[in-house]
């Protein structure tokens, strides 16, 4: 490498981090396999769209949980479902017993109202920590109580990762208000002591902005939003930005290799641990169900 050129940013990845949850996850779930009788945790999906990116989803979270013992089952009401009918049907599910976690499978039919359905969810099944009930807890700093969103906390668990398990005091921009994502992580930081600013994809002055910041999320689905002229060399980015290109080519947000301290790349940063995290929701969705103290 010539003097005159930028060292390359190192490579935050999410694998490491997601095996170091799925060991957590495996022990919990092997303890709980050699109680008399077994116990196995039971995970359903609901699928109410023809969207074939979903199903493929679904084919592989049935795979994992299989491997992981976990009861899986799909529940397709189609691409014609009602609202009414989905509604029940998560009804129904959050007051089965033997069904421990929900997860409502996104995108839904057009017509269909999302936010509604997710109101029919208990909140401790809630693997995905989209109900306004765990939302509403986590804006309450009632963390221990709540199931988190896996994206927002891939994305906590990388800052730490990179920046040090205390955060308090740290300066973070969060490019994105999203629902899923930039709005939970805003209380998640804030719960955890760090300063956030959140900014979107109109925010004038994004350079400036993002200039006094120790790391930089962005989570707009926009590729190349994020450019080299509008970070610092000691940022940390956390990129959570999913782009297909022409061609099947996934990108991030933010323009890869830029001359910061850190970067995760798209794919193999927060993917891979947001999954782990969802498996993670379910064992923490039963020690809440049961009345169990749960970890950070």
């Amino acid at each position: 490498m010539k003097e005159s050129e930028p060292a390359a940013p190192a490579a935050l990845l999410g694998k490491p981090l997601a095996d170091r949850v799925m060991r957590g996850v495996r022990h919990d779930l092997k303890t709980w396999a050699q109680l008399d009788p077994p116990f196995r945790p039971q995970l359903v999906s609901v699928l109410a769209s023809d969207d074939e990116a979903s199903r493929v989803y679904v084919s592989s979270k049935e795979s994992r949980a299989r491997k992981l013992g976990v009861d899986f089952r799909a529940v397709d009401l189609g691409a014609g479902a009602t609202q009414e009918q989905l509604e029940q049907t998560l009804r129904d599910l959050s007051a089965d017993p033997a069904v421990h976690g929900i997860v409502l499978e996104l995108p839904l039919s057009k017509g269909l109202d999302a936010d509604a359905a997710l109101l029919h969810i208990a909140w401790r099944k809630d693997v995905e920590g989209l109900t306004p009930a765990n939302l509403a807890l986590i804006a309450a700093g009632r963390e221990p109580e709540a199931l988190l969103p896996p994206t927002p906390r891939s994305i906590r668990f990388l800052l730490r990762d990179a920046l040090g398990d205390d955060l308090r005091g740290l300066r973070v921009a969060v490019v994105g208000p999203g629902r899923t994502v930039g709005r939970p992580l805003l209380f998640m930081l804030n719960n955890k002591g760090a300063t956030v600013t959140l900014c979107n994809e109109h925010t004038r002055d994004l350079a400036g902005v993002l200039a006094p910041q120790d790391a930089v999320v962005v989570a707009v689905g926009r590729a190349g939003l994020l450019r080299p002229d509008q970070v610092q060399p000691r940022h940390v980015v956390i990129d959570a930005g999913i782009n297909v290109q022409e061609g099947g080519e996934m990108v991030g947000d933010a323009a890869p290799g830029l001359p910061v301290r850190a970067q995760t790349p798209v794919p193999g940063g927060v993917g891979p641990l947001t999954s782990a995290l969802m498996y993670q929701n379910l064992v923490r969705g039963v020690k809440l169900q049961r009345g169990e103290p749960v970890d950070d």
